[in-house]
């Protein structure tokens, strides 16, 4: 089943909200939407991510991913894997969320073709995995205590922090989050490497005072020595490598060497699902989780989900909050129910088709 044509949309929606994005900038959506034709008639489409320009990454798409696809067999998606690894590398070099599309699209015209869902032909461990919510970056303590309550009222799994470069704003939205939702409801932070090495030291260990689940990419992915030595001071797990390039290689290291408790990744930030179920295993082997970053859009958490439904060593489902804002290109809503998401047993590939209507008024351009 060869791929024939991709049609590659570059997008962008802004969404009602005064919410910001870390770097303070208005928070705007750019996003790819693909759609891929065979030789066999099964047709499938899926979001890229695609960073701060759609317009530059539909180019680079469309000029160096594309073509290599353009006739390759999807059945053969490990040896598409390997040969474009060595085809990006002859100068090339584009980032792994490019090439993330062109590989689900390749599980999904399998999928598809063999009237399963994509988790079961994957191969399903379960049927459904509980929720938890991630915050954006808030202004007040009050913000997050507000979020947390809300979700724990919903039933949902958890709730993870993103703080503030604020130091003060940090410790007294932590300190107040627990003190709301009590001792039984999980909850996690993630500082996105705000912090000094020293700084992280006494946050880890005040975070093991409230008993928080997990210390979430306090430095850079990339000061491994560093990350490590945070691990053996502190017994709250820490978590990285959603940020590493190349999985599983990227994050090889990490993993052997023990200088995390649990690794990331996701279908777009590691290369595709390939590259998520790649990385997944390697932990397997060594006994530790594959904590499954979001992907952002719903229709890229979707493929998150069918994943996380298809590894073991995987706890949660993760969805930024607030959710409408990122419910977004799907004709239905996720199914979530108590504080657990599912997907349909009895639909091919995703079970959820993208929403056209919206994808059309979102365009900025369709490539040749």
């Amino acid at each position: 089943m060869k791929f024939t044509d991709i049609e590659i949309r570059a997008c962008k929606h802004t969404p009602d909200t005064d919410l910001t994005l870390k770097d303070g900038r208005p928070m705007s959506f750019e996003f790819l939407v693909l759609k891929f034709e065979t030789d066999e008639g099964v047709s499938c489409d899926t979001f890229g991510f695609a960073g701060r320009s759609s317009l530059a990454i539909g180019e680079v798409s469309s000029q160096m991913i594309k073509p290599f696809f353009i006739g390759r067999d999807s059945r053969y998606r490990e040896k598409n894997w390997h040969d474009f690894r060595r085809y990006n590398r002859a100068w090339n070099l584009t980032q792994n969320y490019c090439f993330a599309p062109y590989d689900i699209a390749s599980w999904l015209v399998q999928s598809i073709s063999a009237n399963l869902p994509l988790y079961q032909f994957i191969g399903a461990i379960r049927d459904s995995i509980p929720i938890y919510g991630s915050s954006m970056t808030l202004k007040t303590a009050d913000d997050y205590v507000k979020e947390a309550l809300d979700l724990q009222k919903k039933g949902w799994a958890a709730y993870k922090l993103h703080p503030p470069l604020d130091y003060q704003i940090t410790i007294e939205a932590h300190k107040a989050c627990r003190e709301a939702v009590g001792n039984t409801f999980r909850l996690m932070s993630d500082p996105v490497n705000n912090f000094s090495y020293n700084q992280n030291l006494h946050f880890g260990k005040l975070l093991e005072d409230l008993d928080y689940y997990w210390l979430e990419e306090p430095m850079y992915d990339e000061f491994h020595g560093s990350l490590k030595s945070l691990k053996e001071k502190l017994k709250i797990p820490i978590v990285g490598g959603e940020t590493s390039e190349n999985h599983p290689e990227g994050v090889a290291h990490l993993i052997s060497d023990r200088a995390v408790d649990i690794i990331r990744g996701d279908i777009s930030w590691s290369g595709g699902i390939t590259g998520l179920l790649k990385t997944a295993h390697l932990a397997e082997a060594h006994g530790m989780n594959c904590e499954i970053h979001t992907a952002i859009y719903h229709p890229l958490e979707l493929v998150n989900l069918h994943c996380a439904l298809a590894i073991k060593n995987t706890e949660f489902f993760e969805v930024l909050i607030p959710e409408h804002l990122f419910n977004i290109g799907l004709k239905e809503k996720i199914q979530i129910k108590n504080g657990h998401a599912y997907v349909s047993k009895n639909k091919p590939g995703l079970g959820i088709e993208l929403d056209w209507d919206f994808i059309d008024n979102a365009t900025l351009k369709i490539f040749d």
